[in-house]
């Protein structure tokens, strides 16, 4: 995914002036934004993801309408949205990734686990825990809780999800969560804007932060907006809008159910 069709975009961006390419480009009366339509509850074709809120929130903040280029998260997602000109924004990006240029982080989220609530395992608070010996637990494949599973010999005890699907047609999450009201898992670490949501308010559920895990790699990531590499005026402009609206942002977060915490993993409360 690194390298998908770079050399392609660099000889386009070498041929003609970046300031052109910008104008051309970015949307001058609209908040455009690059979305995954089934990825609940991030971002959905119904407007009812977090996402979804914050955009429509930058939207009035911009006094623009908000419009989509949909298309599904994975393989692609940026050629065929952002690098194709059809949209000006990634809403939540991970923080490093080389495909786009990132905006100052405009939250930190962590993994956690998912219990019932009145479950064996509703105390546990760290991988460590002994109690986890005897767990059947979900984890996506690939995510950095799985190095944790197995340094602490936990490895069988993983029952993977894939990391990369078209959740049109398949919801791991989802299925996480159903199977641990069920019985078929005991538990399942997640990540925290994923499951947060899908758990708050559940009387059956709850979500647990992972705040005392040690080594790497670490379990909490900073969030930000992606926009196209050579945007530098836009990048600056959506920075000033997160620095001067962060509780705005904050409180569209917590009323979602997203778990936040410091640059430090320590817990922020709503």
């Amino acid at each position: 995914m690194r390298i998908l069709r770079q050399g392609l975009m660099l000889a386009a961006m070498a041929a003609a002036p970046a300031s052109a390419q910008v104008a051309d480009l970015r949307s001058a009366d609209q908040f455009r934004v690059c979305a995954d339509p089934a990825n609940a509850p991030v971002t959905t074709r119904d407007g009812t993801g977090f996402e979804n809120k914050l955009a429509d929130y930058f939207g009035q903040l911009l006094d623009r309408p908000v419009t989509y280029a949909w298309f599904p998260s994975g393989m692609g997602f940026i050629t065929k949205t952002l690098r194709a000109g059809t949209c000006d924004v990634v809403i939540g990006y991970a923080q490093g990734d080389e495909l786009v240029q990132n905006t100052n982080h405009y939250y930190t989220s962590v993994y956690g686990l998912v219990t019932r609530r009145d479950g064996d395992l509703a105390r546990v608070d760290r991988l460590s825990d002994p109690a986890l010996k005897d767990a059947d637990i979900g984890v996506v494949a690939g995510t950095p809780p799985a190095t944790h599973l197995a340094r602490n010999g936990l490895a069988a005890n993983m029952r993977g999800a894939d990391l990369f699907v078209d959740r049109r047609v398949q919801d791991p999450t989802g299925d996480m969560l159903d199977n641990i009201r069920s019985g078929d898992l005991d538990i399942a670490v997640m990540w925290g804007p994923l499951a947060g949501p899908l758990v708050k308010g559940d009387p059956d559920l709850q979500f647990t932060p992972l705040l005392h895990e040690e080594g790497n790699p670490r379990l909490f990531y900073r969030i930000t907006m992606g926009v196209r590499l050579e945007e530098q005026e836009w990048k600056r402009e959506l920075n000033s809008l997160i620095r001067r609206n962060q509780d705005g942002i904050n409180q569209i977060l917590h009323e979602a159910g997203v778990p936040l915490v410091d640059d430090f993993g320590k817990q922020v409360m709503p």
